[in-house]
């Protein structure tokens, strides 16, 4: 498994895991339809406007596919001030959770907000998305659960923070 910044000819690979992972991450959470409408192309053309300015990572099978990515900067809502950070996205294939490549993704981005002088990171997470055990387990600590809608669906997001992101960057 291979871990590296993301490249703008990547955007097609990020895309495919972006859409599959949604439609098995959310399954029973978001409406099927919604979910079934998902485009590759769209999530292409949303991953070529992010790639350039954003902190992208890539993590590739040992045959060069893209398996899962993360994605990160400053924190976008305004509402956190605390918080300098954020983990704005990181999807993983299904076959591919449970073998650590969630925890160096995170590490990458963690790393980069470092470099930029961002020590503290939040992320916002669907309440009822089994990841939740995963940011438990990375130390993340609820600061918030704020309602949201998704296709009509009214949904509610945790919204985890860390008062230090150095033990995940590795740079404790």
């Amino acid at each position: 498994m291979k871990i590296r910044a993301a490249k703008l000819s990547d955007a097609g690979g990020i895309a495919k895991v972006h859409v599959d992972s949604w439609r098995t991450t959310y399954k029973n959470i978001i409406p099927e339809e919604f979910l079934e409408n998902l485009s590759y192309q769209s999530r292409e053309e949303l991953w070529i406007s992010i790639i350039p300015k954003g902190i992208v990572f890539v993590a590739e099978n040992d045959e060069g596919q893209i398996v899962g990515f993360s994605s990160g900067g400053k924190e976008r809502s305004g509402d956190y001030k605390e918080y300098q950070g954020e983990l704005s996205s990181i999807y993983i294939l299904k076959e591919f959770q449970g073998q650590g490549i969630g925890k160096a993704l995170v590490k990458y981005v963690t790393k980069e907000l470092g470099k930029s002088g961002m020590n503290t990171m939040l992320v916002f997470v669907l309440a009822d998305n089994n990841s939740t055990l995963f940011y438990e387990a990375m130390g993340g600590k609820v600061i918030d659960k704020i309602e949201v809608e998704i296709a009509g669906k009214k949904l509610y997001e945790l919204v985890y923070g860390w008062d230090t992101i150095d033990t995940l960057s590795g740079q404790e």
